[in-house]
């Protein structure tokens, strides 16, 4: 797979055709998996990483999931290929980060990843465009079964899929949705929403999961224990919640609109302008201003602007997302500047209402 021809292409979750796809950017259900008979990852030999790396590759290439499915050896990309994947959502920062053999295998639409020797020897991942947990649920269901027919997974009758980390032991299962809310940031309710969740032990986590920051207003919302429920249950304890989280960011933006039309109007238009027009810009304000230009978008502020377009502007402002649509690699000073002529070319046209 040539990561510059998934740079120039948009993956499924990106497209925003999903339910609720105005707030909710994906839905994502990840699977962690060990092979029986190894140490944890973190315990393993070079040896053994190298053995489970070809383990785990030649037999999914062999399962009925493997056929539609690319392998990629990160341990043997360039730092700026492997960032460029974290970017992508296919891999995790610590995946990228890692040393030693380590892989993962990639569906043409970008919802199916799985991880080879991330904190667990496996991590299967599926992610669909907007809220649908219930589909990503059953796709991923069915990677897992199919991979489970040739793999021998760790497993112990009673505390049920051993894992790395004692918040994934039993079902394995993380549940999450990618959230847009920035009328609930404007109106400053976002950290008593924030509380709320965390007394029903769901956890928040910014645009790149778990030690990531939040940007551009953009969080993820996701299960904290695993071990004690069935899969289906984790992903209705998720499911019931986010539809709430819809309703009170739909009622703030409605709020701003109604109260603060004239101040949120100049938000996103100047949002709109410096994105437009800057020489030089980095990749936190970029994503500030395309949150706002989003909202301004979905709020009838600004036309000619598709949502679809500022979702893979998200991504392709990306500093490895940059270097690879350019070709070369680039320092933070060339990057500002390439990623502010990328933007101007891509919004001309584009104008608020009036």
């Amino acid at each position: 797979m040539k990561l510059e021809a998934l740079a120039g292409a948009v993956g499924e979750w990106l497209r925003g055709t999903g339910p609720e796809s105005d707030i909710v950017m994906s839905s994502r259900v990840r699977l962690a998996r060990n092979v029986a008979h190894y140490p944890f990852v973190s315990r393993m030999s070079e040896q053994d990483r190298t053995e489970v790396e070809r383990f785990l590759r030649d037999r999914i290439a062999s399962s009925s999931a493997g056929s539609a499915l690319e392998y990629i050896d990160v341990g043997g990309l360039e730092e700026v290929d492997r960032q460029f994947l974290v970017e992508r959502q296919l891999i995790s920062r610590e995946h990228a980060e890692a040393q030693g053999a380590r892989g993962v295998a990639i569906d043409g639409r970008e919802q199916v990843s799985l991880m080879i020797n991330e904190e667990d020897h496996l991590r299967i991942q599926c992610m669909h465009s907007g809220l649908d947990l219930k589909g990503a649920w059953e796709q991923i269901r069915g990677v897992d079964d199919q991979i489970g027919r040739v793999v021998p997974y760790a497993f112990q009758p009673r505390w049920g899929y051993l894992t790395a980390c004692p918040t994934n032991v039993g079902t394995g299962i993380r549940v999450s949705v990618m959230l847009h809310l920035p009328a609930l940031v404007i109106t400053r309710q976002i950290d008593k929403v924030f509380r709320s969740l965390h007394k029903i032990s769901l956890a928040v986590r910014g645009l790149y999961g778990e030690g990531s920051q939040a940007m551009g207003d953009f969080y993820q919302i996701s299960n904290q224990t695993t071990l004690g429920k069935t899969e289906e249950e984790l992903v209705e304890q998720v499911g019931d919640v986010v539809p709430v989280l819809i309703d009170y960011e739909r009622r703030a933006r409605e709020f701003l609109v109604r109260e603060t039309q004239q101040n949120v109007h100049d938000q996103v238009s100047r949002a709109f302008g410096i994105l437009r027009t800057a020489q030089t810009i980095t990749a936190e304000e970029t994503m500030q201003l395309l949150s706002r230009v989003r909202m301004g978008v979905l709020l009838g502020l600004i036309g000619d602007v598709k949502i679809a377009d500022i979702n893979s502007l998200l991504i392709r402002t990306q500093p490895a997302h940059l270097q690879k649509l350019r070709g070369i690699e680039l320092d933070t000073k060339d990057r500002n500047i390439e990623r502010a002529r990328y933007l101007r070319r891509h919004f001309e046209g584009g104008t608020p209402q009036n």
